[in-house]
């Protein structure tokens, strides 16, 4: 049976209470998704521009299954990383390079974070919350 978006949420908080591992959080999920964005976004696809563009549309489709306000809040922040990516795409440095060293660089302080907390981060009971962790940041946002 599939978990409502309330129980994924405080599930995920239940992981997240340490203020440290919380300010780590909120700055490095959203830099996270926007990193898997950008790294999508260099896989053109013909027709539909790239693969964020469908990512972004199926990921979407999740978030509707659980929450109509949470996937609205979720697909303006998704619709702000394709447009960063759109603007980024032909700077100085490559937006690959951009989003793999900010992928990177925000897991290891995410890592860090858990470290603090003491507990393992929630993705390794259930990938469901690689999706769900930046919807519980979009709801601390918008409490």
């Amino acid at each position: 049976m599939s978990q409502s978006i309330t129980s994924l949420l405080d599930e995920y908080a239940s992981s997240h209470q340490n203020k440290t591992n919380k300010l780590i959080h909120y700055i490095c999920v959203p830099a996270i998704y926007w990193a898997i964005t950008a790294m999508l976004w260099v896989v053109k696809i013909p027709y539909v521009e790239n693969l964020a563009v469908v990512t972004t549309a199926l990921i979407s489709l999740y978030y509707i299954s659980k929450d109509l306000k949470i996937a609205v809040q979720m697909i303006v922040f998704s619709v702000l990383c394709l447009l960063l990516c759109h603007f980024m795409e032909n700077q100085l440095l490559p937006l690959l390079i951009i989003a793999i060293v900010t992928f990177v660089i925000a897991w290891v302080f995410q890592f860090i974070g858990h470290h603090i907390e003491g507990k393992k981060p929630s993705f390794f009971k259930d990938l469901q919350f690689l999706l769900i962790g930046p919807a519980w940041i979009i709801k601390q946002v918008f409490k």
